[in-house]
This record gives C-alpha cells, structure tokens and sequence, in this order.
C-alpha cells in the first residue's frame, strides 16, 4: 500500500511539473509574438471583404547588372495601397546575409532588415499612398561569382498578398 501511494505521490508530482512547463511555454511563446510585432495588433481581413487594404506592385524583379565582389547595388520598387483600409506591412526579411531591405513610407524609412531580423517594427500605407521597398545587395558579405539572385519578403495584410517577394539579380565578377 505504501509503495502504490509513492507512485501516485510521484506520478502527480511529475504531472504537476509538466503542466507548469507547458503553461511557461505557452506564456512565453504568447510573449515573443508580441515581441515580434511590437505589441501592435495588426487588422486582418479575409479576401471576400469589400473594405481592406490591397497591397498593388508593378514590379517585383529588378536585374542589377554586373557588378564587382566590393560593389553594392540597390534596386527600389514600390507599393501602393489601392485598398480602402491602411496596408500594414511588417516582418521583413531577406534570403541572405548579404542583402537587406529596408521601407520609406512618406519619408520614414525603416530600419534595415536582414536574413535573421526579428525587429518590431511595422510600417502603415494608408489608403491611396505608396511606399518605396529598397534591396540592398552587397555580395562582400557573402562573396560569389556568377549570376545570383536575392530576395527580400515583407508580410502584409492583403488577404490576397500576405506576403510580398522583392528580387534582384546580379552578375558578379
């Protein structure tokens, strides 16, 4: 009898230590989104909405040319919100070390944002407005030759575009 009640003693207890853990990690997995996106929530529509942001870009692939391994090239695209509610844009990334993107919405530019960015920062296009999305690429961080392409990706909340891909193309010597 007494050895049944250790095993339930030890049994609850280890039960007991398992949903802490698991209530820690929901805590702090809940903690780090906000972190991610600042502690700003960010409105999110379904495609079928008649009033919601609408993310419209010409252009999405720009070739740089050639260019030398001590070079540094950038190419500009821009993004209109044709929508009827503010474009959020957020989470911004690259497919390498060696490229960065970086937003001017109306004169204010982000910070810039790499492979490995976990920055809060978000950026609004209100309605009607554009945003200038810059790619940097600078191929002394990762030397190569050849041609090579770069990709920076921005999260949105276009239902239709949630996530935009800005490319560059280079040939360097």
């Amino acid at each position: 009898m007494k050895n049944l009640n250790a095993e339930k003693t030890v049994f609850y207890i280890i039960g007991g230590l398992t949903v802490f853990v698991i209530i820690l990690i929901v805590i702090f997995s809940v903690n780090e989104q906000k972190q991610v996106n600042g502690g700003v929530n960010i409105a999110s529509y379904s495609a079928t909405d008649s009033n919601r942001p609408k993310a419209k870009t010409d252009l999405t692939f720009f070739d740089l040319g050639k260019m030398s391994v001590k070079d540094e090239k950038k190419a500009d695209f821009t993004v209109e919100n044709t929508g009827s509610k503010p474009l959020i844009l957020s989470k911004i990334s690259s497919s390498c070390d060696c490229t960065v993107g970086t937003v001017d919405i109306e004169g204010n530019k982000s910070p810039e944002f790499g492979m490995h960015a976990k920055g809060s920062w978000t950026g609004n296009i209100e309605p009607g407005k554009k945003a200038v999305v810059s790619v940097i690429y600078r191929p002394s961080i990762m030397p190569v030759s050849g041609i090579v392409t770069r990709d920076v990706y921005i999260n949105s909340n276009d239902p239709e575009n949630p996530k935009l891909t800005f490319t560059v193309k280079a040939d360097v010597e």
